[in-house]
């Protein structure tokens, strides 16, 4: 029992510390890259804010609650074999029990406490006990340029239409909201000086993120590709990249294909994807 509620402790820090607050679910994203500087990038789907999971809510204290107790055998002081126990020793292995469980039980309200106080501040002051959290995180990315479209469908998903272009005089990443600086970007483009472009998706590996979440939700996904057990978000999407650049390098399986406006590249990403999707692109803005 005392393991299992360690184990859940652990999973709720690790919503907090390993910068996986957000994470993709299913989706289709796309990016247009042009020579001129000008870019657009699209990500239409599902959105995992896990601190407001139920998973996150719960795991830590159902161990404990569907705890029993159980009589530990006795032995023989003198021939080491199993007897059976005395009611005076089996009331004392419970009253043991009993302070065990009482000390671990507010040894986890603190914890729940000090980790509430933690994903609030980690959520830019959203209280995630607050029935009203997911509409307010909702509400937040409404007002952020870009997001078109953002709908709660429960448990911590949202389901999202984001679309933005500009001229990529800057690095860009997405997502990025307001008050919640911990996230692992879905996506970045970084600009370097000799005129190329770096795409990375780091969310969109397991093994490439470096978070251990990102790990445990392609172990919890079956090979039928549906959620784990324990509700960990389905990693299962598309991202397109179109350019009229110079395609320098890039990690896909096919390479690039020609389209009217230049060349293609194509990333198929799930729960068991090896590497993030990466390219360098050279432009000439």
């Amino acid at each position: 029992m005392k393991h299992s509620g360690a184990v859940a402790g652990m999973v709720a820090a690790l919503f907090l510390l390993a910068g996986c607050m957000l994470l993709p679910g299913k989706f289709a994203s796309d990016l247009a890259l042009r020579r001129d500087g000008t870019f657009s990038f699209a990500y239409k789907g599902e959105i995992y804010l896990l601190a407001l999971s139920k998973m996150a809510a719960e795991q830590r204290s159902k161990d404990s609650e569907n705890a029993t107790f159980e009589p530990s055998t006795c032995y023989n002081d003198e021939t080491g074999d199993e007897r059976e126990c005395s009611k005076d020793e089996i009331a004392e292995q419970k009253k043991v029990w009993e302070d065990s469980i009482a000390a671990d039980k507010a040894s986890a309200a603190e914890k729940k406490k000090s980790d509430d106080a933690m994903a609030k501040a980690m959520l830019g002051g959203i209280d995630p006990s607050d029935p009203r959290a997911a509409q307010e995180f909702a509400e937040r990315l409404r007002r952020q340029r870009g997001w078109k479209s953002v709908i709660d469908k429960g448990d911590g998903k949202f389901e999202v239409d984001f679309a933005i272009s500009g001229r990529l005089d800057h690095d860009f990443s997405f997502p990025t909201v307001e008050k919640l600086p911990m996230v692992t970007p879905f996506v970045t483009l970084i600009r370097r000086a000799d005129g190329s472009v770096r795409i990375e998706a780091p969310a969109f590996a397991p093994s490439a993120s470096q978070s251990p979440m990102m790990g445990m939700a392609a172990a919890s996904a079956g090979k039928d590709g549906k959620a784990g057990a324990e509700g960990m978000p389905t990693l299962d999407g598309v991202l397109t990249l179109v350019t009229d650049g110079e395609i320098l390098a890039n990690n896909t399986e096919e390479g690039p294909s020609p389209v009217p406006t230049g060349k293609k590249l194509v990333w198929m990403v799930n729960a068991r994807t090896a590497s993030a999707p990466t390219a360098l692109v050279r432009i000439n803005p």
